[in-house]
């Protein structure tokens, strides 16, 4: 059990969710059907909601057998996808879906589209290229087309865009993520891409914690720390 990957699916780890599924946008009926929903489930269960499970379509049946016993047994509330294929990706959220009480909230990083994770798909540009076109209603154009081939996949939420300013030469996990290292321009190309994407019933997240943008350090490996004013935090990352 120690060794089974799981997520912790806290917003602010990963980024910041901004969705057309909105509390305003939301029907009462929704909200009574997610109630009724949580209500049936023991403390436990509800709690086993807030993770997303690791899952890959490019390994075996060990792994579908360890992800599918976190679905059933644990009643975990998401699954996000690594790596793997689309054909058999799709194959397998259909498998875990059906093994849910609960329908499961599928995600995936799919910064520059599927192709981020799966083998044999378009691949668009990574978004630092994407920062010199002009015309943003083509960055919009391609959150669309993303949130396409995103449903196709059977998945909800969508971790991009990126929306850190790239301000450090020396950032060994942002860089080319980013649309790049003006503050505006960042600003509004993220919030295109985001666009794209929510008008076309995908969920979004801005990501990733503001200052990220600023680090010398890979925080897959360590811990960043930025030593900036809270006045610089407030003009800058949280633009």
């Amino acid at each position: 059990m120690k060794q089974i990957q799981i997520f912790l699916f806290f917003l602010l780890s990963t980024g910041i969710f901004s969705s057309t599924f909105a509390a305003d946008s939301l029907s009462v009926n929704a909200y009574k059907w997610a109630d009724s929903v949580m209500a049936t489930l023991p403390v436990e269960k509800r709690i086993a909601q807030l993770f997303m499970q690791a899952a890959y379509s490019n390994k075996g049946q060990e792994h579908i057998s360890t992800v599918a016993s976190q679905v059933l047994d644990m009643g975990i509330g998401g699954l996000i996808f690594m790596q793997g294929g689309p054909v058999r990706e799709v194959r397998q959220t259909a498998y875990y879906q059906s093994l849910a009480k609960v329908p499961l909230m599928i995600a995936m990083d799919a910064e520059w589209g599927p192709a981020m994770r799966l083998d044999s798909v378009l691949a668009f540009p990574r978004q630092m290229t994407l920062g010199a076109i002009k015309d943003n209603s083509l960055i919009y154009e391609m959150g669309v087309e993303i949130a396409r081939e995103l449903k196709l996949l059977g998945v909800h939420v969508n971790f991009a865009p990126v929306a850190d300013v790239n301000n450090n030469a020396s950032n060994p996990v942002i860089n080319s993520r980013s649309f790049g290292e003006n503050t505006l321009d960042v600003s509004l190309k993220s919030y295109a891409y985001m666009r794209g994407m929510q008008d076309n019933g995908l969920i979004t997240t801005a990501k990733h914690f503001p200052g990220h943008g600023d680090t010398d350090t890979d925080s897959h490996n360590g811990l960043p720390v930025l030593k900036q004013s809270k006045q610089r935090l407030d003009s800058l990352e949280l633009y």
